[in-house]
């Protein structure tokens, strides 16, 4: 008999999770036939992949992976070019993982420019604009407000020019609401690039660069399986964070009772078993645990994962790349590192 646990936790973490002991092969299983309940098929888990690697192409839209009316997630890629116009959110904070690559980021609180591993919020209003090179983003829209809850590595300040070979111009800016999706857009007028970026003497806040590897002591210290997390942003229903497991056996499950759990493979491979099937995930992969379902991840190497909790259901809108399957546990056995 495969004994674990599971963990049973809710979307405020001041609130105490429970802990109980499963039958593995139980916790995995199909339910037993019911004469009062007909079967039931359960959809399994799926995951997105996009290439983690920078693939030349010309300029496109986002892509959208996860959509509610409370979240927006979305995958961009650029190389030496900017965005057609600036754009201000009427209603949200946008904010922004750097998968590869650079960024230059230009806003009414400053210029940064951004790389590989750096987080950033742009405040509700806030007009801002991109100068991209070989580069991959992945861009989170949450109502605001938005708190940060560390420190600051670095943050924007006034550079003209922005960068190499900018000139001065009269461009686009877009105003959007309803989580800056497409065709949301309220009104577009012409403005002085100038003047939006010497906006920045006028004010005092600036934008901030965050990242998960700058505090080693602020991980939270979470169950083998379930890794140890930096939380990095919150809101009245997200909270965004950086997940590391250096090694997992994935004896201990975790359930979020009242939370959709989003996750990006940043590095690393692991193994996602849920009870709706099991994933190997890889860098590039994004992947969706609903809420109420329990999942752990067996992993032989160091792993890294955005995570993202939803106190409210966050669908996916992106095309499935793979799907969940079922393993027994003696196949997940033979998966699973010799120690933890």
């Amino acid at each position: 008999m495969g004994l674990v646990h599971e963990i049973i936790d809710g979307f405020d973490p001041a609130e105490a999770p429970r802990r109980v002991a499963r039958r593995e092969e139980l916790l995995l299983a199909e339910p037993l036939p019911s004469p009062k309940r007909p079967p039931r098929s359960y959809r399994p888990i799926q995951a997105v992949h996009f290439p983690p690697h920078f693939v030349p192409q010309g300029f496109e839209p986002p892509k959208g992976i996860y959509e509610s009316d409370h979240l927006r997630i979305e995958r961009q890629t650029m190389a030496g070019f900017r965005q057609p116009f600036y754009h201000r959110n009427c209603d949200v904070d946008e904010l922004s993982y750097q998968v590869y690559g650079t960024r230059t980021l230009m806003t009414e609180l400053g210029t940064l420019d951004l790389v590989a591993g750096d987080f950033s919020r742009i405040p509700v209003t806030v007009a801002h604009d991109n100068h991209a090179h070989d580069d991959i983003h992945i861009l989170f829209y949450v109502p605001a407000p938005v708190a940060e809850l560390r420190p600051a590595v670095r943050a924007s300040d006034l550079v003209i020019p922005p960068f190499p070979g900018w000139e001065p111009a009269v461009r686009n800016l877009m105003t959007t609401e309803c989580l800056g999706g497409p065709e949301h857009d309220i009104v577009m007028t012409p403005v002085d690039e100038q003047m939006l970026l010497e906006q920045a003497k006028a004010e005092p806040e600036r934008i901030n660069v965050l990242r998960a590897d700058s505090d080693a002591a602020a991980l939270t210290d979470e169950t083998a399986g379930t890794g140890r997390t930096m939380w990095l942003y919150r809101s009245a229903q997200i909270r965004i964070g950086h997940t590391t497991i250096e090694r997992s056996a994935g004896r201990v499950y975790r359930t979020h009772r009242d939370a959709d759990d989003i996750q990006y493979q940043v590095s690393g491979r692991r193994v996602l078993v849920t009870q709706l099937g099991v994933l190997h995930l890889e860098p590039g992969d994004f992947v969706r645990v609903p809420v109420g379902v329990a999942a752990t991840s067996i992993v032989t190497e160091p792993s890294e994962h955005l995570t993202v909790l939803s106190a409210l259901a966050v669908p996916q809108v992106a095309e499935t790349t793979k799907s969940g399957e079922i393993l027994s546990v003696p196949e997940l056995d033979r998966l699973r590192p010799s120690t933890p």
